[in-house]
């Protein structure tokens, strides 16, 4: 693995990083304050983590499991960034995925996208019939 695929797969080792060590500190500091969010947080971290994992490890199977993840990191940061607009009193405090992940850049949005789009395409160069499909 080189150039896109490599630097996706240090993205997502950032975002672990980031995501997993801000929710394990506010969970066990200040979880009463907004458990919600915080929760969410560590799932984000837990995805992240398992894409991380699934691109590194390669292979069909793990390529497909990450392809899936990426779906629902986007659902996720699409439905919790809606939802942190319209009822910002459900999130007393900010999530990763929150306001579409504006703290974070926009990362959380961009980087589900970018990881679907090289894992789609790495399965049609690997099989040119799948791109007739």
């Amino acid at each position: 693995m080189g150039g896109p695929g490599l630097l996706l797969v240090w993205l997502y080792g950032v975002m672990v990083v980031g995501a997993v060590s801000r929710s394990v500190f506010q969970i066990s500091t200040e979880f009463d304050k907004a458990p919600l969010a915080y929760s969410l947080s560590a799932v984000a971290g837990l995805v992240y983590g398992f894409i991380t994992y699934s691109l590194v490890r390669g292979g069909d199977r793990a390529r497909r499991s990450a392809f899936v993840c990426c779906a629902l990191e986007l659902a996720g940061v699409l439905i919790v960034g809606t939802w942190t607009l319209v009822d910002a009193s459900a999130f007393p405090d900010q999530t990763v995925w929150s306001d579409y992940g504006m703290e974070y850049l926009f990362i959380p949005v961009l980087l589900p996208v970018t990881g679907m789009y090289w894992l789609r395409k790495g399965v049609l160069r690997q099989r040119p019939e799948a791109a007739a499909a």
